[in-house]
């Protein structure tokens, strides 16, 4: 049996190829795994201090375990590939934190973004909205919550109706024609002496505060997929990630390029 020596780089013992191939493909990664960060420079300063070392290591023992290098030259565009596949990893997050970045002015610009989304609707303000709940309901919920909007669109203006024709108890009808939180709210105004608690009274808020809100409130439902879809957009920003993507585009050519190399130098050396 032919006996196979094993290579020492900076009085470390790496595994030979012979000897980690089996031991990785056994499912044992750890020798191999730890092994590999010690190939060489780019190994030590690919991975910064607060990133995942171990991370690292797996990536470039899987590499060194499907490429199988044979010398010094091969194992070095070994872990030119897997610095290369690291740093687009860092891309990715950069990318990310971008992206959130923008939604987060996003968010913090609601009626801006809101009136964007249906800008040739009346009655849309984004006033006093909160997009985190266009953006979190479920398809159940935004249905529900546009239901809900109808529901009390309806009521008041029956009950709107009902203190038009000033018939008899015109006005206890008419509060009572208002759903629950409607009738609430008008209470509310009642008892601090906003409005008189008379059909005049209850007529007026409905015309100047409760019936331009359900109006609102029902666009702002239906138009919910717009709202997300529009917020999305503008927290992207395209331009502001060009750069990422020129780096991106960067890396990807040199992968391909060392990668190339590479096959080349393995089908030389297998001729």
């Amino acid at each position: 049996m032919a006996t196979i020596e094993a290579e020492t780089i900076n009085d470390t013992t790496l595994i030979t190829r012979d000897e980690a191939a089996p031991v990785a493909r056994s499912g044992n990664y750890e020798p191999v795994r730890f092994n590999a960060m010690k190939h060489g420079i780019l190994s030590r300063l690919a991975v910064l201090a607060h990133e995942d070392h171990a991370e690292f290591a797996d990536l470039l023992a899987a590499l060194m375990d499907e490429h199988q290098p044979a010398g010094m030259t091969e194992r070095h565009l070994i872990e030119e590939l897997a610095t290369i596949i690291w740093r687009k990893r860092r891309v990715l997050l950069a990318e990310g934190a971008k992206i959130n970045e923008g939604l987060k002015c996003a968010v913090n610009s609601a009626a801006s973004v809101i009136k964007s989304a249906a800008p040739f609707q009346r009655g849309i303000s984004g006033e006093n909205a909160d997009l985190r709940e266009f953006m979190d309901g479920t398809p159940e919920e935004i249905a529900e919550r546009q239901r809900y909007a109808e529901l009390d669109l309806a009521s008041t203006k029956k009950a709107a109706a009902i203190l038009r024709k000033d018939g008899a108890n015109a006005y206890e009808k008419a509060r009572r024609a208002l759903i629950q939180e409607s009738r609430d709210w008008w209470d509310g105004y009642v008892e601090e002496e906003e409005y008189p608690a008379t059909a005049e009274g209850l007529a007026q808020f409905i015309r100047e505060t409760l019936e331009p809100i359900c109006y609102r409130m029902v666009k702002e439902a239906e138009f919910t997929p717009a709202i997300k879809a529009q917020t999305l957009g503008e927290g992207l920003q395209a331009h502001r990630l060009e750069k990422l993507n020129r780096y991106e585009t960067h890396l990807d050519r040199k992968f391909e390029r060392t990668l190339a190399m590479l096959l080349k130098l393995k089908d030389l050396r297998g001729a």
